[in-house]
C-alpha cells in the first residue's frame, strides 16, 4: 500500500504527480479538451473549405477576372485558415503556440535548404499566378512545348498539346523561358507567299488573290490587307500577302486560304510555276 501511495506521489511532468494525471478532474479536462479540439477542427475545416470555394467562385462569376489567380487565392485562404485552426487546437491542450511557430520556422528553413529545386518551382508559380503571362485556356508555346493551358499550380503548369496529350512543365522552366502566348490578343495577322509565272498579268493575279481572300468572312478589312509583289524568284514572281483575322480562327483560316487561292488562280488560268530541270545527255 505504501508503495502504491509512493508511486502515485511521483512527480511526472511540470510539478504534477501520477495521481494528478489519474484523477477524475484531470481525465474530465482531457476529455473536454479532446472534444473541444474535435469541434474546433470541424468548424475550422468547414470554414476553410467554404472560404476557399467562395474565393474561387468570385473568379468564375466574373468573366473579366482570371480563374487561375482566384484558384490560387482560394487555396491560399483555405491553408491560412487551417493553419490558424491547428494553432487554436494546440492552445486548447496548453501548448505554447509561440514555441511551435518558432520550431516550424526552423524546420521550414531546414526543409527549404533541402528542397531548393521544389521551392524555386513554388516561387515561379507565385510569379506566374500574380503576373499572369498565361492563364487557363490560352494557347502557348513555352519551354519547347506547344499546347493549351489546362492548369497552373504552385509547382507545375499543365498543357494539353496538339494531340491532346498531357504535358507537365515545372514552373521554374516556364518562368525562366520565353513564353509565346497566341491567345493574349484578339487578332492575329496571317501571312502567305503565292508565286505566279513571269508571263502572268500581275494586276489580274493580284485581283484574284485579293478577291478570294477578302471574300472569306474571317478576313478583316481593318487593318488594310497587304498584297504586293515581294520577290522576283528564279522561276516565279512572288506575292507577299498579309491579312488580319481573329486569333481563335488563325490556324484553320491560314490553311483554308492556301487552298482557296490555289483553286482561284487555276480557275482564272493564272500560271503557278514550279521548278523544272532540263537534263542534257552527254555525247558518247
Amino acid at each position: 500500500m505504501d508503495y502504491i501511495q509512493s508511486l502515485m506521489a511521483t512527480e511526472v511532468w511540470d510539478g504534477k504527480t501520477l495521481g494528478d494525471f489519474m484523477s477524475l478532474e484531470f481525465l474530465a479536462s482531457i476529455v473536454g479538451s479532446v472534444l473541444a479540439a474535435i469541434a474546433i477542427l470541424f468548424v475550422g475545416w468547414t470554414i476553410a473549405a467554404w472560404a476557399g470555394r467562395r474565393v474561387r467562385k468570385i473568379g468564375l462569376n466574373h468573366k473579366h477576372l482570371d480563374d487561375t489567380l482566384f484558384n490560387f487565392l482560394g487555396s491560399l485562404v483555405r491553408y491560412i485558415i487551417l493553419g490558424f485552426t491547428f494553432l487554436i487546437v494546440l492552445n486548447t491542450f496548453g501548448v505554447q503556440t509561440t514555441s511551435v511557430v518558432a520550431a516550424v520556422g526552423a524546420a521550414g528553413l531546414a526543409i527549404g535548404l533541402a528542397l531548393q529545386g521544389t521551392l524555386s518551382n513554388v516561387a515561379a508559380g507565385v510569379m506566374l499566378i500574380l503576373f499572369r503571362p498565361l492563364k487557363i485556356g490560352d494557347f502557348v508555346d513555352v519551354a519547347g512545348k506547344m499546347g493549351t493551358v489546362k492548369d497552373v499550380t504552385l509547382n507545375f503548369t499543365e498543357l494539353a498539346d496538339l494531340s491532346n496529350v498531357q504535358v507537365i512543365i515545372p514552373n521554374s522552366e516556364v518562368w525562366g523561358n520565353v513564353i509565346t502566348n497566341y491567345s493574349i490578343y484578339p487578332k492575329r495577322r496571317a501571312e502567305w507567299t503565292f508565286g505566279v509565272g513571269y508571263g502572268v498579268n500581275l494586276k489580274q493575279a493580284e485581283d484574284v488573290i485579293r478577291d478570294t481572300i477578302m471574300a472569306d468572312e474571317r478576313s478583316h478589312s481593318d487593318p488594310e490587307p497587304f498584297i504586293q509583289v515581294n520577290n522576283l524568284g528564279d522561276s516565279s514572281v512572288d506575292f507577299l500577302v498579309r491579312v488580319w483575322c481573329d486569333s481563335a480562327e488563325y490556324f484553320q483560316y491560314q490553311a483554308d486560304m492556301k487552298r482557296k487561292v490555289k483553286e482561284a488562280l487555276d480557275a482564272a488560268d493564272v500560271d503557278i510555276p514550279f521548278p523544272t530541270r532540263t537534263l542534257v545527255q552527254a555525247a558518247e
